[in-house]
């Protein structure tokens, strides 16, 4: 017997990610992460039936979340990353001027500053 738990779908031979239980008494089908051990009421399915899975008309499905998954981005998500990746682009300067400091510079011979680019002011002066 293969150490490895395959997918109870007919002529599927991937291995199992995920386990489908049913509870008729709630006309619910409930998918979660592979269990420890098999079960004989219980079916192992791999990432692509698990994903694709739907249950009869007049059932829910219910996806429990394996914990060890990495979670999908939400909407918040992104677009807190997106005003990020605006605020880094926008210059020093600007940037300053709008906190309320004017344009303060860390090194006092840097004269400006665009991206990575420093303008330094010249020694002799």
């Amino acid at each position: 017997m293969s150490p490895v738990r395959r997918c109870s779908r007919t002529a599927c031979g991937r291995p199992a990610v995920a386990t489908l239980t049913y509870v008729y008494a709630d006309s619910t089908a409930v998918l979660g992460p592979l269990a420890t051990y098999a079960e004989p009421h219980c079916y192992d399915l791999c990432a692509e039936h698990s994903e694709r899975l739907t249950a009869p008309r007049g059932w829910e499905v219910v996806r429990l979340l394996d914990g060890s998954a990495p979670a999908h981005p939400s909407g918040d998500d992104l677009e807190a990353l997106a005003n990020a990746v605006r605020e880094a682009a926008r210059p020093q300067q600007k940037r300053a001027a709008e906190a309320g400091g004017g344009a303060r510079t860390a090194d006092p011979t840097e004269v400006a500053r665009r991206g990575h680019l420093r303008v330094l002011r010249s020694p002799d002066n």
